[in-house]
């Protein structure tokens, strides 16, 4: 079955600093006093990436901490709450007292759904022992479960309360809200004036399947949208404009909207759904343009193979928010309508870094993270350049919670261009004891970022490079730390020769050729083998596009090869994309099929790059 793959997140938090952590499976909260220190709280959910259908059993971890040192505070009672907090059903789950030993308190939570109480936290079933000199409702205390200590190595067999009820079996967004009652002894009980109470927020995924007709046969393309915040709704697809839009109630008031530190979606792109309608995308929010090219460009994010497959991310934080919500004049409870416009992609060049370790005899040792770096090929010298950074491990999989800074040099004369560092880090005891101090980071969530730096001077080479710090802040680890370099290629701007993007107040509606579905199944495909003879010539470039172009049109006109139904588009003398020739590179390899490479064939033929008779 093909697909086409959307994920759907929106995280909100109370309004905190960068610096603290936030994700779907786990949050800090911002720090309060106590006795002239810093503490805070931690939630962190096991799995952390959990999805509703998954959801069998949840270790959820709190911990009660020094903000300066990590070390947690001992014999701490808690009052716990969990509620669902969607902005239209925000309901009380959960509520009851909690009593641990040293600072870490893990709760197995096992979702039941289906409650037939008028409220949902009374089908909440609780389970453990009371205990006798900590404070709670429970008869004879707060629970606490006497017996092995929980790590995350242990958790099928560590001593841990029970919680069972509705809980996690929705998706969304769940705050989980902690007060510290007593800590350091089970009777030291923490005075009212001081209200530590402290606010985490967790996503939980759900999925939602839906469908968009296929071009190419009567097989639906499957659309699995997973939303982890509220339903999502009025999904479409506008096949003249390639546009796949979807929208999801959302409270555009300025109080509500400055609560909001990200809004995350990811749009996933099958292969047979990059064939047939490009692979270079453009995102929209309510009509404003986000990602490269806009004022935004880190709230459109690609993650795509060599075949244009893969996740587009949407990434929209609380300064992207109010910017849309400025600028389409919306207050109050609405709608956030996504569009993703898929086209021909933009040309780019690109260049990677390597990471290594410095160790103290100054011998470097390999990390295993590289960086991929990639921008327009059309910007130059004098301009603005959207610079795309990707971050992934050795088996080119996406790091995510990457902390890292980055600097552009001028490589022959040694001198500093930019230099970006982020927003100060704290809470994280290692980083402080090496460099003396809070450090200063970006933080890239997904593992993508774009950094503009204008480039300012003419020089024959630019070198840009990356400090990794490590990943995470609410668990953070310095694995994938290292530096390294890579050195770019500039030349001179060809924007003056550009065309212009549509005005950002424009309507998202680019106009390519329809493609409209075929009433008929498609006809058999039939590809000679000696023909890869013929494109693997193509692909090593020993043969321009034009005579490919050519010889294929020749060869299906004559009946040599058969690559099924496909509407035949208006001439055109425009090239033949990038991702054609990787995609044919592939099957050549005998990596793909031949009905993937007749997919191709059929895009050129609805584009009138071959023309059949």
């Amino acid at each position: 079955m093909r697909w086409l793959a959307a994920v759907i997140g929106l995280a909100i938090a109370a309004s905190f600093p960068a610096a603290f952590g936030h994700g779907f499976g786990g949050d800090q909260a911002p720090p309060l006093d106590l006795n002239g220190r810093d503490v805070t709280v931690s939630t962190l959910l096991t799995p952390y990436d959990l999805d509703v259908d998954d959801a069998e059993e949840v270790n959820v971890q709190v911990k009660f901490f020094y903000l300066d040192t990590k070390e947690t505070l001992p014999q701490v009672t808690y009052r716990i709450d969990i509620w669902n907090d969607g902005q239209l059903d925000r309901e009380l789950l959960a509520r009851n007292f909690f009593f641990d030993e040293d600072g870490r308190l893990d709760i197995k939570v096992v979702p039941k759904a289906g409650c037939d109480k008028d409220k949902l936290h009374q089908c909440t079933k609780y389970f453990g022992s009371g205990h006798t000199s900590a404070p709670g409702d429970t008869d004879g205390g707060a629970l606490h479960v006497f017996g092995e200590k929980c790590n995350n190595d242990n958790l099928d067999t560590c001593a841990r309360p029970q919680v069972s009820g509705p809980i996690f079996t929705k998706g969304g967004l769940y705050n989980i809200k902690v007060l510290i009652d007593a800590a350091t002894s089970s009777n030291a009980l923490v005075p009212d004036d001081l209200n530590l109470e402290f606010d985490t927020f967790v996503s939980v995924a759900q999925e939602q399947d839906f469908e968009l007709p296929s071009p190419t046969g009567p097989d639906p393309i499957r659309v699995p949208i997973k939303t982890y915040y509220d339903d999502v709704g009025n999904f479409a697809f506008d096949r003249n404009t390639r546009t796949v839009s979807f929208d999801m109630e959302f409270d555009w008031s300025p109080d509500y909207v400055e609560l909001v530190p990200i809004v995350h979606e990811e749009v996933g792109i099958s292969h047979e759904f990059a064939q047939t309608y490009g692979t270079g995308f453009r995102g929209f929010v309510n009509g404003i343009e986000v990602g490269t090219g806009s004022d935004h460009p880190n709230g459109l994010l690609p993650n795509l193979d060599g075949l244009g497959s893969g996740i587009v991310h949407f990434l929209l934080d609380t300064e992207m928010l109010q910017d849309i919500a400025e600028k389409t004049g919306q207050d109050g409870p609405g709608k956030m309508l996504f569009e993703l416009v898929a086209g021909e992609p933009v040309p780019t060049k690109s260049a990677r870094a390597e990471l290594v370790k410095i160790q103290e005899d100054e011998t470097q040792v390999p990390v295993d993270v590289d960086v991929d770096v990639s921008w327009p090929a059309e910007r130059g010298y004098g301009d603005e350049i959207p610079f795309l950074l990707e971050f992934r491990d050795t088996d080119g999989k996406i790091i995510p919670d990457i902390l890292y800074e980055v600097a552009l040099y001028d490589h022959d004369r040694q001198e500093l261009i930019e230099k970006f560092d982020g927003k100060p880090v704290t809470g994280i005891p290692v980083l402080e004891e090496l460099d003396g101090g809070p450090v200063k980071a970006i933080t890239a969530s997904e593992g993508i970022d774009v950094q503009v730096i204008k480039i300012p001077q003419d020089a024959s080479q630019y070198r840009l490079d990356v400090k990794v710090i490590g990943s995470g802040v609410v668990d953070f680890v310095p694995t994938y730390a290292g530096i390294g370099s890579a050195l770019l290629e500039i030349s001179d701007s060809m924007m003056g020769d550009a065309s212009p993007a549509p005005p950002r107040d424009a309507p998202p509606r680019p106009a390519p050729a329809p493609t409209p579905a075929p009433a008929d199944p498609p006809a058999a495909v039939s590809i000679p083998a000696w023909i890869k003879t013929n494109a693997g010539l193509w692909v090593d470039g020993l043969i321009d596009d034009v005579t490919f172009a050519s010889s294929l049109q020749f060869l299906i006109n004559q009946g040599v090869i058969s690559v099924g139904g496909a509407e035949q588009g208006e001439a055109t003398s425009s090239g033949i994309p990038s991702w054609i020739k990787q995609s044919t590179g592939l099957w050549v390899d005998g990596q793909v099929d031949d009905a993937t490479f007749a997919g191709s064939l059929q895009f050129l033929i609805r584009q009138g790059i071959i023309q059949i008779v």
